[in-house]
């Protein structure tokens, strides 16, 4: 397995897709603020629409993976015309504008919030993805047609169709933005870090080895003072720090399973499961146990 499919597999995420939006300028779509762990979502199928002060053209996504309160809109806000909603495959909201029709797709993806925070830590405050006239792109830009398609003229099968190809919508979304970010924080700038990536991929594939800095540095072949810097550089952490991150990430998803504590830990790499519960409980603020038990979100 690849790192980034490595590292998104330890992060589960739901994605919703309910709301088609078809409005004539000007118009303004305003969006609340969201609960942590659901960060909403906007592609811009057609047309323009302008958020945060920047100009989304087609094909562009926007995410606000901390579900910070935004707004879309075209022309003067003031002057927008009322929206109004019909019930659906997915909703559809347009208005009464009569200037040039934005066509958007709007949904959530739902994390887990405490399990996914060290992913979530990673992601900027706002996310923007351009698809238009990109190669690297093309998947993504396919994907998006046929979620238009199947939202437009439904037919059968056509809600576990727009299930199944949002599902894929995030990790496409992610590997399109590290391929054209210039800079990307924390765990996706390691991963963004070529040189990097033989330590990151041992890490994710064998957390529970007692991995030493001087491992790491060999097999990204590099001296050891050179990786740490270079590490510190992409990720703004140790490696020891992100190690623990991936660990207790990996944990999470075993005690999801259903796995034991103990078993748990030391397929994490803890000998002990006293030291293993301390370490969880510094990650999540509640142990193992209760974690196991939480209710699902």
């Amino acid at each position: 397995m690849d790192p980034l499919s490595h590292l998104l597999s330890l992060y589960p995420v739901r994605t919703a897709l309910d709301i088609r939006c078809r409005f004539g300028a000007p118009w303004v779509l305003d969006h609340q603020g969201t609960p942590r762990g659901v960060a909403p979502y906007h592609l811009i199928v057609h047309g323009e629409a302008q958020v945060n002060g920047q100009m989304l053209q087609t094909g562009d996504i926007i995410v606000f993976p901390h579900g910070d309160a935004h707004q879309l809109h075209i022309g003067d806000p003031a002057q927008a015309s009322p929206m109004h909603g019909t019930p659906g495959l997915l909703r559809f909201e347009t208005n009464d504008g009569a200037g040039p029709q934005t066509d958007i797709l709007c949904g959530e993806f739902r994390f887990d919030a405490d399990g996914s925070a060290g992913l979530l830590a990673a992601l900027p405050p706002v996310l923007v993805v351009h698809t238009a006239g990109r190669p690297d792109a093309q998947s993504l830009r396919h994907l998006l047609r046929m979620l238009q398609e199947e939202a437009e003229t439904p037919r059968g099968g056509s809600a576990a169709i727009i299930r199944q190809l949002a599902s894929a919508l995030f990790a496409l979304l992610i590997r399109t933005w590290l391929e054209q970010a210039l800079t990307v924080p924390g765990l996706f700038g390691v991963l963004a870090e070529r040189r990097l990536q033989a330590a990151i991929n041992g890490m994710l594939t064998a957390p529970e080895k007692p991995w030493t800095l001087e491992d790491l540095a060999e097999a990204s072949h590099m001296s050891r003072a050179t990786f740490a810097r270079l590490f510190k550089q992409a990720a703004n952490a140790t490696p020891a720090d992100v190690l623990a991150q991936l660990r207790m990430a990996r944990a999470a998803r075993l005690l999801d399973d259903g796995q034991p504590a103990g078993a748990v830990g030391e397929a994490v790499g803890y000998q002990s499961e006293a030291a293993f519960n301390r370490a969880f409980k510094r990650q999540y603020g509640v142990g193992p146990g209760a974690y196991r038990r939480r209710a699902p979100e």
